[in-house]
């Protein structure tokens, strides 16, 4: 049995589910076990309420624009709950239309404005017949570990202040295609455009995420044997 467990919110995990978001949670799992961890699973969807106090981590996944467009109409009765969580310090995993959906808003490729919750100041605008797909390396500049993913989106989000970007792009599109950033980083909330899924990739910010959770719900424990676990790159 596991000395830890965390408690994980997938919001919107039945709908927002498009892009293989579920190997996130699974590559989570993976490495909480080997850090002497387990990891409980719930789906918090439209018309539930979302506590962040039952929870140390959280995933919010990406969708076309139709799931995301229904999911906006839900989320003003989650924003207290989600800011709070944000405010709390704990840890967030948000990819495409979930990282969208926390800025100011997103223009749909039909152009509809889908309104965010705008917890975080970043804002997305749509291209007229393009996207962005392909391979994609960053570079994180505060750690120095490159990221390494697949990403496939018509948006172009633009990052605000209080923001830094998760890596500068060595190649590929990643934010918008003109300044060279790729997801963003505002206090544990890690957000970003890779698909694939990011964290079996890049089990760097997993074990980051991880570590995050279990240093705000365990605060005196000593988690050095955990911190100095080597992840291998796998790609």
């Amino acid at each position: 049995m596991a000395k830890y467990h965390l408690n994980l919110a997938h919001l919107y995990g039945n709908l927002l589910n498009t892009y293989s978001d579920v190997g996130n949670i699974i590559a989570l799992q993976y490495y909480a076990k080997q850090m002497d961890a387990d990891i409980t699973v719930q789906v918090i969807s439209i018309g539930q309420e979302f506590d962040p106090a039952k929870f140390d981590l959280a995933l919010f996944g990406g969708g076309q624009d139709y799931e995301q467009f229904v999911v906006s109409k839900d989320l003003p009765n989650k924003k207290t709950g989600i800011k709070q969580f944000i405010d709390d310090q704990k840890p967030l995993l948000a990819i495409c239309g979930g990282y969208q959906l926390l800025g100011q808003y997103y223009i749909g490729a039909n152009g509809e404005k889908i309104p965010g919750l705008n917890i975080l100041p970043h804002y997305t605008l749509s291209q007229d017949h393009n996207r962005f797909i392909g391979n994609i390396t960053i570079k994180n500049e505060q750690t120095g570990d490159e990221y390494h993913g697949f990403e496939n989106h018509n948006g172009m989000t633009f990052l605000g202040d209080g923001e830094r970007p998760l890596g500068k792009v060595i190649s590929g599109h990643g934010n918008n295609g003109q300044d060279k950033t790729e997801g963003a980083i505002y206090k544990e909330v890690y957000c970003s455009y890779f698909h694939g899924p990011i964290l079996t990739r890049n089990g760097e910010i997993a074990k980051h995420l991880l570590l995050a959770a279990l240093h705000k719900k365990y605060p005196n424990e000593d988690f050095s044997n955990q911190e100095q676990l080597i992840i291998k790159p796998t790609f």
